[in-house]
């Protein structure tokens, strides 16, 4: 016949369990959290509020009671107070943030396929203001030739293309 402090003490972990939190009958832990996570009881029961408004279904509900081996997913900013519910001993619990989706790496835009026709373009655009400056310039000329008021410029350096 075993007592039963005997056995209340035994379900309790002897050493604290790694990556836990330990909290003892009578005393309350509230989290706030600036991501979402899990609450997670590794040990014991919790007794978790949640601040409201709340919903009609169970998981909106604002009581929630947690055993080992349970868990609850929090909001970032969601105000939850929890604490021990077990007759003695502790209950040890976890926190684990949800990490936030990576976004998708932007894609790099592969510009090699426009890089050749933008620069022939460029080099179009520049013969193009250089044809129409000589243009303006014989322009010039022949108009002031056909007045006489000019006499006749000898065409150097370049040779028309026929």
């Amino acid at each position: 016949m075993t007592d039963r402090n005997e056995t209340t003490l035994s379900a309790s972990p002897a050493t604290p369990l790694p990556g836990t939190w330990k909290l003892v009958r009578g005393r309350a832990v509230t989290l706030r959290p600036s991501s979402d996570g899990i609450l997670r009881v590794a040990h014991g029961r919790l007794w978790a509020t949640k601040d409201g408004p709340h919903g009609g279904t169970p998981s909106e509900a604002g009581d929630h009671m947690l055993e080992a081996g349970r868990s609850m997913f929090v909001r970032a900013g969601e105000r939850v107070v929890i604490e021990s519910w077990l007759p003695a001993g502790a209950s040890y619990f976890a926190w684990d943030p949800l990490l936030q989706a990576a976004t998708a790496p932007r894609r790099r835009l592969n510009l090699s396929a426009v890089r050749q026709p933008l620069a022939d373009l460029r080099l179009a655009t520049m013969l193009l203001l250089r044809a129409l400056g000589a243009l303006g310039t014989g322009m010039v000329q022949v108009g002031c030739q056909a007045l006489g008021r000019c006499k006749p410029q000898p065409v150097t350096g370049r040779r028309a293309h026929v």
